[in-house]
């Protein structure tokens, strides 16, 4: 493989950068040699008072939360909805894609609408002064954390995501769509992939995926699938040849037992002639219409959190119920919403209308990749694994943090703080792994060079913690396989959860005293914790295979219009064409228990009972996967006369007796809460746990 190194290219000419820095790209490939912020034009000063994007806040429902908080008291839940401006005009907004090809209200300003649920002491005297953004995983509504309730939190959660269906107990987004500046449809190429989970003759519907109930289709142009543009195939695993669907025996339609093929014409749904096979993978590719602006998220979080923060009260004088009590605010987002809180920071939203900063603390929680927000026809609410939306948006995005961060093998560079390092708004950053976002979620990258022959070095506001062998699912207790989907039964390591509390104590800590937090937990390339996949040094646990299956991380060409280090602009080229280079794929080393060594190790791997990993297969025969994001766990032997050919020792041969096993989690909590990866409270609990619930006698 030839190695490309930007390091030692130069720019041919100044006419080159000025081309990019006004928005040119070279596409998937990125040919160009970018600047941090290229395609963003830099902030001017706000718009004239007269002029200025105004908001309104709607309360619906206030209500009493059960139970009291510490100190602090009883809380209360305000549901409501908060209404907003965007200029097209500032340039702070200019990144949002079709934010131009929106409709404009009388102010002269597009609008958006999001859903939102606080959560405040009713007492706020009481309130400690920090505010804690929950960024709601496809609309699902955050409940207040207890234990940061009895520290007088102040808990937002509210929509960022528009294509959210409206349902009970979701938050939704409302973004217009965007329309040609002659007022036409907007029409564009879009893939689907369609997963049936049963033989079926029922018709599919838009926008598939595993994922699929969690957004709103994009129609098709064209009710007639014999136009150019319009194409479906079927393959079982990634990787093998696509098998063409003759347009006669497919229809944009529904179908039912009682409406067989061809079925009622729709928009969003698809109708095969013969039974959707679940063994198979089907892909479709058509002519969208009607994107929305969803890029407009980001900018109504910002708008959302300057006004709770800053503002007495809104344009129509209706009272911000916690104005003048928030002090610092800390973002928190979980999984796909970790991911959406990177793309925040990445595309310059933490600076808001006044040029300050937005958030004072992000924790993005097992969050390996970004979130695609901000494209002609956007899909945040994909997902990316080794079989399916391998190839989908969400995974071109930049990983490195720092703004001097180098993509040989994409030639750019720029990190994930490059915008805010320009404007001076970085939050003090967090990111907390597990095991699947190496195997499954393309993590790496984060850690090293992309030839991964290097560890990266991170910035000093920002610390990387990896949870020692979990799963994406922290905290989920452990599953058969079967009823996982998966070949071998699930991770345990529920210990996980006391370790991210303590963490979101300490990033409390960092943004309100400055008391400077733990180093960062990481595997590295340096004492060879961080390998490659046939590295793994996994033990021959009788009736497990490790395989070293990894979803790999290729370079991806989308089209010209795409700017993939941004996740943003329009594709044109779907599927993408391949550019013949690959992101190195890392992952953890482990003991001879196949417990991994670098991270932070919980109780469960301090004092392990059985081996918890971050990868686990598919039980699906013929089907080459992860399980999903679940990880494995493999019990010991109780005793050495059970262990039979099974290489890692007994429980009876590690702690001898129930008081050797409560020694152990003892001495191993307290070196926890000496590290402060643990909070002395669930020390204590744990160790009350371990004594209550004997393992050995």
């Amino acid at each position: 493989m030839k190695r490309w190194s930007l390091r030692a290219a130069t720019v041919a000419s100044a006419a080159l950068f000025l081309l990019s820095a006004c928005g040119g790209s070279g596409g998937g490939g990125g040919g160009l040699l970018l600047p941090p912020s290229a395609g963003t034009p830099p902030a001017t000063t706000p718009p004239a008072a007269a002029t200025a994007p105004k908001y309104k806040l709607a309360i619906t429902a206030t209500e009493d939360v059960a139970g009291t908080f510490g100190s602090v008291g009883a809380y209360e839940k305000i549901t409501g909805t908060f209404t907003g401006e965007v200029d097209p005009k500032d340039a702070r907004n200019a990144i949002i894609q079709d934010l131009q090809l929106a409709p404009l209200n009388a102010n002269g300003k597009v609008e958006y609408t999001s859903d939102f649920v606080l959560f405040k002491p009713k007492d706020m005297s009481k309130a400690s002064g920090v505010l804690r953004y929950d960024a709601p995983n496809r609309g699902n509504i955050v409940n207040l954390d207890p234990y940061f309730a009895s520290r007088g939190y102040v808990f937002l959660t509210a929509a960022w995501q528009g294509d959210v269906p409206a349902a009970a107990g979701k938050l939704t987004l409302k973004v217009p769509v965007a329309k040609n500046a002659d007022g036409s449809i907007i029409t564009g190429t879009y893939r689907a992939e369609l997963l049936p989970t049963a033989a079926t003759n029922d018709s599919l519907p838009l926008p598939g995926g595993p994922f699929n109930a969690a957004m709103q289709a994009y129609p098709t142009a064209s009710l007639d699938n014999t136009k150019p543009g319009y194409v479906l195939t079927r393959r079982i695993n990634e990787g093998d040849a696509r098998q063409l669907i003759p347009a006669s025996d497919w229809k944009f339609a529904k179908c039912s037992a009682a409406t067989p093929f061809p079925g009622t014409p729709d928009e969003t749904n698809v109708c095969l002639k013969d039974k959707w096979d679940p063994a198979y993978l089907y892909e479709l590719v058509y002519v969208a219409k009607d994107p929305k602006v969803m890029g407009l998220g980001l900018a109504a979080l910002r708008d959302m959190i300057s006004f709770f923060h800053r503002d007495a009260s809104d344009s129509s004088g209706t009272a911000n119920p916690v104005a003048a009590a928030i002090k610092n605010t800390i973002a928190s987002g979980v999984s796909q919403c970790g991911n959406f809180m990177k793309t925040f920071v990445h595309l310059g939203f933490n600076e808001d209308r006044a040029g300050q900063k937005v958030f004072d603390g992000v924790f993005a929680q097992i969050a390996a990749r970004q979130t695609n927000i901000n494209m002609r026809f956007s899909i945040p609410g994909g997902g990316g694994g080794v079989r399916a939306d391998h190839t989908a948006f969400g995974q071109a995005g930049t990983r490195g943090l720092s703004k001097d961060y180098v993509d040989d093998v994409a030639q750019r560079r720029g990190g994930i703080l490059s915008r805010c390092e320009a404007s001076g708004t970085c939050p003090k950053l967090f990111i907390g792994f597990s095991g699947t976002e190496f195997y499954v979620l393309q993590g790496s990258p984060l850690l090293t060079d992309a030839w991964g022959t290097t560890d990266l070095v991170q910035p000093a506001n920002a610390r990387v913690y990896y949870y020692a062998s979990t799963h994406h699912l922290l905290g989920l207790a452990s599953l058969p396989g079967p009823s996982a989907g998966a070949l071998y039964a699930t991770n345990g390591n529920a210990g996980v959860i006391p370790v991210v509390r303590a963490l979101y104590q300490n990033l409390e800590d960092w943004v309100v005293k400055g008391t400077t937090p733990p180093d960062s937990q990481v595997p590295k390339i340096a004492d060879a914790t961080l390998v490659r996949p046939q590295q793994v040094k996994f033990p021959a646990i009788p009736g497990v295979s490790y395989t070293g299956l990894v979803n790999n991380y290729s370079l991806l060409d989308w089209g010209p219009g795409y700017r993939p280090q941004d996740e943003s602009g329009i594709a044109t080229q779907v599927p993408p064409a391949y550019l013949g280079r690959d992101y190195a794929i890392l992952v953890p080393q482990v003991d001879t228990d196949g417990n991994d060594l670098a991270g932070i190790r919980s109780l469960d791997v301090a004092v392990p009972l059985g081996t918890n990993t971050g990868w686990n297969y598919t039980g699906v025969p013929g089907r080459i996967d992860q399980a999903g994001l679940f990880g494995s766990y493999f019990p010991f032997a109780k005793t050495a006369a059970l262990r039979g050919a099974d290489p890692r020792p007994s429980l009876q041969e590690r702690y001898t007796d129930q008081a050797g096993y409560v020694a152990a989690v003892t001495a191993a909590a307290n070196d926890l809460v000496a590290k402060r990866f643990m909070l002395r409270v669930d020390a204590d609990a744990a160790i009350a746990n371990a004594v209550a619930n004997p393992v050995l006698p």
